[in-house]
């Protein structure tokens, strides 16, 4: 009977302790909303997405809440945000680990393209087949042993592999080889005639871009109000990949 009676007085005070916390985490809430979001805004970002996008955005979001600071690092590395106490990680790469909480802005995907000189040189591949007999240039995140299909495990030559899509895209206007790029980062240049897109049909992986923070239990109202403003700037759905990250991060469906 003891041991009985002192489990539940046990499961008893857990219970009061989690009410308890969880009230306070609700009175802390309500008394945000009652004011402006202030505060040190701590952010990550991949390199061309923080270039492109998250620089105009986070400075009309702090035109809008000038009780906000922040601090950007833009990277292709790995950032774990209860680590390196950020309050948003925005990576590329499907949310895998319960600890932390992630919101989808966008999806993504990739052109094949090749420069003029290296297809005069080279020849334009036609179909699927014919790209293993091509030289590939590939971000860190592909296979490196694959060209980057949808569905296909077709060998390719790869002749450089980097991190960074703005490298590649400028390695493969100079003649290094075929890429699946980034339309957000090749558009251009297609247009311009400095690339030439391949095989347009051929369909290429998917990916989305995430906001990841530490937890949903309570949000900090800057963490809430820049997330609710970015994904309100944003389309879901702009058919271009931004930056892949050399690793995926922890993170959780939403």
């Amino acid at each position: 009977l003891g041991d009985g009676y002192n489990r539940l007085w046990q499961a008893y005070y857990e219970r009061c302790r989690q009410i308890m916390h969880d009230f306070a985490e609700a009175e802390q809430a309500v008394m945000q909303l009652q004011q402006a979001p202030s505060g040190l805004l701590r952010i990550t970002s991949p390199i061309e997405f923080g270039q492109m996008f998250l620089a105009s955005l986070l400075g009309d979001f702090m035109r809008q809440y000038p009780q906000i600071t922040a601090e950007v690092e833009l990277a292709s590395r790995s950032v774990d945000p209860l680590q390196e106490g950020v309050d948003i990680v925005i990576m590329v790469g499907q949310p895998e680990d319960s600890t932390l909480v992630a919101r989808r802005l966008l999806s993504t995907s990739r052109w094949l393209c090749a420069s003029p000189d290296y297809l005069a040189a080279h020849g334009t591949p036609t179909s699927v087949a014919e790209l293993a007999g091509h030289r590939a240039v590939l971000l860190s995140t592909d296979s490196q042993r694959y060209w980057p299909l949808s569905g296909d495990s077709l060998p390719c030559q790869r002749v450089l592999s980097c991190n960074n899509i703005t490298f590649a895209r400028e390695a493969v206007v100079a003649g290094a080889g075929i890429a699946a790029l980034p339309a957000l980062i090749c558009a251009e240049s297609v247009h311009s005639g400095r690339l030439v897109r391949l095989l347009a049909d051929v369909p290429l992986p998917v990916g989305e871009l995430y906001a990841v923070y530490p937890s949903r239990r309570f949000q900090a109202m800057k963490v809430k109000a820049f997330l609710d403003f970015l994904i309100s700037r944003l389309p879901a759905d702009t058919g271009r990949l931004l930056e892949p990250e050399a690793a995926r991060l922890i993170t959780s469906r939403p």
